[in-house]
């Protein structure tokens, strides 16, 4: 079997690394893992670093820099990693500037300025300024996780640039490291630069003020006049005019150049007032080009911004359940098209009278009647999250054949974009192919992607072939070929095709200017590869599965190798979404540590090395990826929030059960996973079962033995543990719910289990427990031995909770989340076909059901304050809202839910002693924040046992089961 193999570093890398550990501060990562987490951005390409810092100072990158000017070694520096175009990867020492250099420097809120450093994301940036009345305005969708400095570095735009411009209107200084180790502060600078700058710096300046000077000419005649321009160097601010125009900003230069020409230390933006208030229209179109023709008229009214969303996008979202109701809210009918226009300002009333004259423009087109008005701010940002996700929505497609970016963002006048989208849908044709469409429909920059298998060499060839036949039509309506993205190794050989021979000498004299060396990301803007250069692929040529690989679940939803494993792990494009801070779940181990590895980006970039033979033979049970799984917890958040739908949780299961059968299970992995067995006979001495915690020198020893961390207290076993024969075995009778009792609320706190009886009986519902088939044992889902990696024991169990109950109809009822979301995801995979997916669409958490059934309860009032916290699964299966509407019934009870993500606890995770420091930082993300500032008498939500046992431990307050809650409030 032909695989790539990772490439194993270097005498001159091993140099590095050591040289690196001595004398610099920052985190040194040479593994052959960690630089195949760093060889792919969200391009198609795959460039093996010579390694990565992560630096915890400037002075560390300075250092760097100094090591790789002796050595002769590139470097690269990176943001958020969620490039389109492969600029991002290099064969280079990268510097990832995310995790430390993230601060803003300073704030001047009267001269609406800000000083930052390189790593802090937007969305960071505007949490800090949103106090001051500012933001900054350049929003790309990734606004959550894309860094300053890479933005800079990319030129960004964003859906707001036909009212703010692009990132050179709005920085105005960097504070750069240069090539050859000077420093200078790039601005606007006076024509006499002075004695304060050094010589060799002055000299610079005059070099590329001289050629401004030289190409102004050449540069007004080639250099298109479209605001979306962002490929090449900005050299039109180098040319008298721009200077004398008070557009000769040096810092211009910069922005764009893709870390080609220097280090961003610092940056210096300009900031704009918020504008508190939107309307959203939803204007909606029976065909697409109708929408291409209505744009040019749309922005007439003065919009903040005007998106499209096509047919394509339309589809594919409705097939992600976390999106599907923000589209069919979207709509009215089915059209093929919808252009989404936006309006800000500071009071309602304008605002109304924009969509006013919105739909009488849309009725004066022949569209009456087809807007969408989205006035509540809660649907306004639902539509954002759709919009934001709209590149990554196309990546959805399961296969091969994937929308490809690569003529992603040109950008042409918005009246000739319907004759250029409908010509370039034809070359689409010509090739076989068709292309998703979406975004900026205001700067006639819009976003699309034919659908082409990079791993086949004939679309391969047909990619290159569309680029070419594209950028002929992008000259032919004088429009920019390279709109938002930027040119990485996708577009930069063809800046000389689209710019002219002299452009692009002229870009290479800048280049050599700055780095006449070629140790600033060399290849990209200037003097690039082709960009169909197949060795540079993440699908290389000899790209294939493991042979060796069995996977131990179903994975036929995906097709392609290892029964469609490798496809689904090949979801991951590496948008970077899990990357994100919000109050979502995805990812807490990155939010606790901010590392690449512990990313589900990153963790989806090792499996799939592991898999394709490219971490060597063995890989999937190996210590490397092992690493890459050690924080995960399995919190499900990618299953619904990723817009490709990687399920880091079901795939962890593999990894668990490959590295089990090479090196076998641990005594506290054996102990956890086999709890449901051995807790009915612990529970019948409870004083005994909790000596651990009870007898001094206990818990040091089962740390010291087991691996259990001692500072943390154990489950305690419950006098009274629950029997199935407090209930009835089920018949089928009506108002029946068959209750499945799990092993934590069954043997330690076997009063939630009582409640949901008494809560179900009030509800007019006749509860039952089902017997297990064969012995005496209760039925168990098999969730722990699943954790443990014994897939086949849990496959055992499944089959026999699936037998008990699939001899009934009723609805099956949980109250643990981890436990009953296990037959709505678990048993799919371990037990696939019609049984598992019938159990699946009947199961539900209690509080689900009572909202979904509209259940009538006879509360009374409680005046009291609960403050409810979601566990990670229910909110993975969209059950958390229905919990929180359940307690909202109560009267008098005013119910806050808390803002956060994963608690940290996990399962077993939080017991661990290597994992304690990683679940403490997961619960201080939001939780104990949260649990500790509220009121004293005020409840405390958490329907996880895991849950439940983290805030006791960590914040000392009880937290109760909504079920007990709900209880407190019958009548």
């Amino acid at each position: 079997m032909n695989v790539v193999t990772s490439t194993r570093p270097t005498l001159g890398d091993s140099r590095l690394a050591a040289r690196l550990r001595r004398e610099t501060r920052g985190e040194v990562l040479f593994a052959a893992a960690d630089r195949g987490r760093y060889a792919t951005d969200a391009s198609i390409y795959q460039v093996e670093p010579h390694g990565v810092l992560v630096p915890r100072s400037i002075e560390d990158v300075q250092a760097a820099m100094a090591l790789c000017r002796e050595d002769g070694i590139p470097v690269l520096p990176r943001g958020g990693g969620t490039s389109q175009c492969g600029q991002t990867v290099n064969r280079a020492l990268v510097l990832d500037c995310t995790k430390y250099l993230r601060d803003v420097i300073e704030v001047d809120p009267a001269a609406q300025r800000a000083r930052v450093q390189p790593g802090i994301t937007l969305g960071a940036l505007n949490d800090a300024l949103k106090p001051h009345g500012l933001f900054f305005p350049v929003d790309p969708s990734t606004w959550q996780r894309c860094t300053i400095g890479g933005m800079a570095g990319n030129n960004s735009c964003g859906s707001k640039s036909i009212r703010y411009g692009l990132m050179a209107d709005n920085v105005t200084a960097i504070d750069a490291l240069l090539a050859d180790g000077s420093r200078f502060t790039f601005a606007d600078l006076p024509d006499n630069l002075g004695g304060d700058v050094p010589a060799t710096t002055a000299d610079l300046i005059q070099r590329l003020r001289a050629l401004g000077a030289r190409e102004a000419e050449e540069i007004a005649a080639r250099f298109p006049n479209q605001l979306r321009r962002v490929g090449g160097y900005n050299i039109e601010s180098l040319t008298p005019a721009a200077r004398a125009e008070g557009r000769g900003n040096l810092a211009r230069l910069l922005v764009g150049s893709e870390g080609t020409l220097a280090f961003s230390a610092a940056l210096d933006l300009k900031l704009w007032p918020i504008k508190p208030r939107k309307a959203l229209g939803i204007c909606q179109f029976p065909t697409f080009r109708a929408a291409m023709a209505a744009s040019q008229h749309l922005v007439t009214l003065d919009p903040e911004a005007v998106e499209l969303v096509d047919r394509t996008m339309i589809d594919l979202g409705r097939s992600i359940p976390i999106y599907r109701a923000t589209i069919d809210r979207m709509l009215k009918g089915e059209p093929d098209s919808l252009l989404i226009v936006e309006f800000h300002g500071h009071d309602d009333a304008p605002l109304l009278q924009a969509l006013d004259r919105l739909e009488e423009m849309m009725a004066d087109l022949g569209f009456p009647g087809a807007v969408v008005r989205a006035t509540d701010a809660g649907f306004q940002a639902a539509i954002a999250e759709v919009r934001e996700a709209g590149l990554n929505i196309m990546m959805s497609m399961k296969g091969d054949g994937k929308p490809v970016s690569f003529i992603e963002d040109c950008a042409v006048a918005l009246p000739d974009l319907a004759d250029y989208t409908e010509k370039l849908n034809d070359v689409f044709a010509r090739h076989g192919t068709k292309g998703t469409w979406y975004a900026h429909a205001s700067v006639g920059c819009l976003h699309v992607r034919p659908v082409l298998n990079m791993k086949d060499g004939e679309d391969v060839r047909k990619m290159r072939a569309i680029a070419e036949e594209c950028f002929a039509l992008v000259r032919e309506y004088k429009g920019s070929h390279s709109g938002e993205h930027g040119d990485g190794i996708v577009r930069s050989e063809f800046n000389e095709t689209m710019f002219g021979p002299r452009i692009a000498r002229a870009f290479e004299a800048v280049k050599d200017a700055f780095d006449p060396a070629a140790l600033m990301n060399p290849g990209r803007v200037v003097r690039a590869p082709r960009m169909d250069d197949r060795s540079l692929f993440r699908y290389a040529p000899g790209y294939a599965a493991d042979p060796q690989v069995t996977p131990v679940l179903d994975w036929s939803e995906h097709p392609g190798p290892l029964g469609g494993l490798l496809g689904a792990v090949e979801m991951c494009n590496n948008n970077g979404t899990c990357r994100k801070f919000d109050a979502n779940v995805m990812c807490p181990s990155w939010r606790a540590t901010r590392d690449e590895q512990h990313l589900t980006r990153g963790r989806a970039n090792t499996l799939r090395l592991a898999l394709t033979g490219q971490l060597g033979a063995g890989a999937l049970a190996s210590d490397e990826v092992a690493a890459a799984m050690a924080l995960c917890v399995s919190c499900k958040g990618c299953k619904r929030e990723c817009p490709t739908g990687v399920d880091m949780a079901r795939m962890k299961i593999e990894v668990l059960a490959a590295r089990a059968k090479a090196h076998g299970i641990s005594w506290r992995d054996r102990i956890v996973a086999t709890l449901p067995r051995w807790a009915r006979f612990a529970s019948l001495l409870p004083p005994v079962a909790n000596a651990r915690d009870s007898i001094p020198g206990l818990a040091a020893l089962s740390e010291r033995v087991l691996g259990l961390a001692a500072e943390r207290s154990l489950p305690r076993f419950a006098w009274g543990a629950f029997h199935d024969a407090e209930l009835r075995a089920p018949d089928g009778r009506a108002g029946e719910v068959i209750l499945l009792p799990d092993a934590f609320n069954r043997y330690f706190e076997p009063e939630n289990l009582r409640a949901a009886i008494r809560v179900l009986r009030a509800a007019g519902y006749d509860p039952a427990v089902a017997r297990p088939p064969r012995g005496a044992r209760p039925l168990d889902e098999g969730r722990t031995l699943l954790a443990a990696g014994l897939v086949e024991k849990a496959r055992a169990e499944a089959r026999r909770t699936l037998e008990a109950l699939s001899a009934f109809t009723s609805p099956v009822i949980g109250i643990e989340p981890s436990s009953l979301t296990t037959l709505r995801d678990e048993f799919l995979a371990l037990l696939p076909g019609e049984p598992a997916r019938a159990l699946a669409a009947r199961a539900f958490l209690l509080s689900e059901f009572l909202d979904r059934e509209k259940a009538v309860l006879p509360l009374k009032p409680l005046e009291a304050e609960a403050h409810i916290h979601g566990h990670c699964h229910q909110k993975a299966f969209g059950a958390f809202t229905p919990a929180v509407a359940l307690l909202r019934r109560i009267p008098g009870l005013k119910v806050t839910p808390i803002a956060s993500s994963c608690c940290g606890m996990a399962g077993a995770f939080g017991y661990q002693a290597e994992t304690l420091g990683a679940s403490k930082a997961m619960a201080e993300l939001a939780l104990l924040p949260a649990v500790r500032a509220a009121a004293p008498g005020a409840f405390i939500v958490a329907d996880g046992t895991s849950c439940r046992h983290q805030i006791a431990d960590l914040a000392g307050r009880e937290a109760l089961h909504s079920v007990r809650l709900l209880e407190r409030a019958l009548t």
